[in-house]
């Protein structure tokens, strides 16, 4: 069942990059896990910002393939405190499994092809004004 709509899910996408630029304060992160926080926060505003939705400044990237990155994206957030070597510090590693769970829920929860729409929507129009 798709029920975000891209106005939805850019609101979240945003929200997201706020909790990620925040949560080193929130929940204490230093080291790894704070620079990860950091680093996630810019490139998930950047992703954010060139995407081809509502909410995108540059709309560059299609948002099929944002939603795809998102997978990838959910997969390596469940896997980050393994692979980085923090998962003993317990409020870290808690944070990037429910924000891997999270990003994962919301791409199920996407309805991506509206993002097609969308953008068919403003080439025609595009193209009807230039006529």
């Amino acid at each position: 069942m798709k029920v975000l709509n891209p106005r939805t899910h850019g609101i979240i996408d945003y929200v997201l990059v706020a909790l990620f630029a925040l949560a080193p304060t929130l929940f204490g992160f230093e080291g790894t896990p704070q620079t990860v926080s950091y680093v996630l926060a810019a490139v998930h505003l950047s992703m954010s910002l060139l995407t081809a939705y509502p909410l995108g400044a540059i709309k560059l990237v299609p948002f099929p393939i944002h939603g795809a990155i998102e997978v990838a994206v959910a997969v390596t957030l469940l896997a980050l405190p393994w692979l980085l070597g923090f998962s003993q510090v317990e409020a870290a590693r808690n944070f990037f499994l429910a924000t891997g769970a999270l990003v994962g829920v919301v791409f199920l929860l996407t309805n991506y092809k509206a993002g097609d729409e969308l953008i068919d929507d403003r080439s025609a129009r595009v193209y009807a004004h230039k006529r």
